[in-house]
């Protein structure tokens, strides 16, 4: 196991931000399994030591949970019109029952639909193929290293995100310890009566005890007590001019006056990048030894962009095999070109791991300097 990735944290999210791109543009289930395949081969190949990476099969279960419910729903709250008879595609009938019209007035239960059930599916397999790139990333890229990379402006706020991940991770552990300490007190017996009680809440006080040390430890460090000057004012009203223009943009673009919508975003953008950096330069904080992007991951990143930009391009000239929809219900269609751009995700799996010192190198390879800098 290992507690640092040989390409840089940035890298890997240029990946995940591709890879949930190419789901977005190519929500075929083939495809969507492509890249889910392509996620789990990256985290097999560098998977790092940590907690976050443990949450991996945690994330992808809950994006599992969630099209299974979405399916659910789909399934029980949508109905094909009975005019000419029974739908298509129906699979059986269940009994129905109408919510009232403060509820939306729709019907639950009723026909139970071929198409409407694979249709449902095949969009919430796409949001397991999202949650399984960024799953992957998690376990892969190490977050202090991305914090440390963020402009100044989104320390802080990089900070909160990373801690805010760390709940699952910490949430399993906490799990582990309580159900270990409850086999030693029964002598490995299983009681079951007053279990839940046992369980819960000796997790919910070590999670108290964990947030009221981290607040402990960010308040004796000084987290966000630097008092606010004039460039954080004007990066505050440049940040909210960008938030209007790039709205408007959306409206007009909404109306169908593209002019406007780019003039618009245009301004919003530029007023953005302007607030990023009049709060970066007004933040003092300091840096020790920051990793920079290597060569690698240059090459890695560029190779990463490049997928959702071809998918892109082969939708823009109307491959229609990047998507599948019901009715009528077939077999999704596969083309090479698409998967043969997918694959593309695949690089980080040929870059070497980082060797463990002191694991993978050989003993007779060993200096005295390499001795003394492992004893150090």
């Amino acid at each position: 196991m290992r507690t640092t990735s040989p390409l840089h944290a940035v890298t890997w999210l240029t990946w995940a931000i591709a890879a949930a791109a190419a789901v977005q543009i190519a929500p075929n289930p083939l495809y969507v399994a492509l890249v889910l395949a392509i996620s789990f081969l990256v985290v097999s190949a560098h998977r790092l030591d940590t907690t976050l990476a443990r949450a991996f099969p945690i994330l992808v279960g809950l994006g599992v949970a969630f099209a299974v419910l979405r399916v659910v729903l789909t399934a029980l709250t949508t109905h094909s019109p009975t005019i000419d008879g029974p739908p298509e595609y129906l699979w059986f009938t269940l009994p129905s029952f109408g919510l009232p019209r403060l509820l939306g007035g729709f019907t639950v239960g009723g026909t139970i639909e071929g198409d409407v059930v694979l249709y449902a599916a095949a969009q919430a397999f796409a949001v397991v193929g999202i949650m399984g790139a960024f799953g992957a990333f998690n376990a892969v890229a190490s977050h202090h290293e991305l914090v440390q990379a963020a402009p100044r402006a989104f320390h802080e706020p990089g900070l909160i995100v990373t801690v805010a991940l760390a709940f699952v991770p910490s949430t399993m552990a906490a799990v582990a310890d309580v159900r270990e300490a409850d086999r030693a007190r029964t002598g490995g017996r299983v009681v079951r009566r007053g279990r839940l009680v046992r369980l819960t809440v000796p997790i919910v006080e070590s999670g108290l005890e964990r947030a009221v040390a981290l607040a402990e430890s960010m308040d004796s460090r000084g987290f966000a007590r630097q008092a606010r000057g004039g460039a954080d004012r004007v990066a505050a009203w440049l940040g909210l001019g960008a938030l209007l223009a790039l709205g408007g943009g959306f409206v007009a673009l909404i109306g169908r006056r593209g002019a406007v919508a780019a003039i618009a975003g245009a301004v919003g953008v530029i007023a953005l990048v302007g607030a990023v950096v009049l709060s970066s330069r007004a933040v003092r904080t300091t840096r020790y030894r920051p990793r920079r992007l290597a060569p690698l991951d240059l090459a890695v990143g560029a190779i990463s962009i490049a997928v959702p930009i071809s998918l892109a391009l082969l939708s823009t000239l109307g491959d229609q095999q990047l998507w599948w929809s019901a009715p009528p219900v077939t077999f999704p269609s596969f083309s090479i070109w698409p998967a043969l751009c997918i694959g593309l995700l695949a690089v980080p799996v040929l870059v070497p791991p980082r060797p463990v010192p002191g694991i993978e190198e050989p003993a007779e390879a060993a200096t005295p300097d390499h001795a003394l800098a492992a004893s150090a």
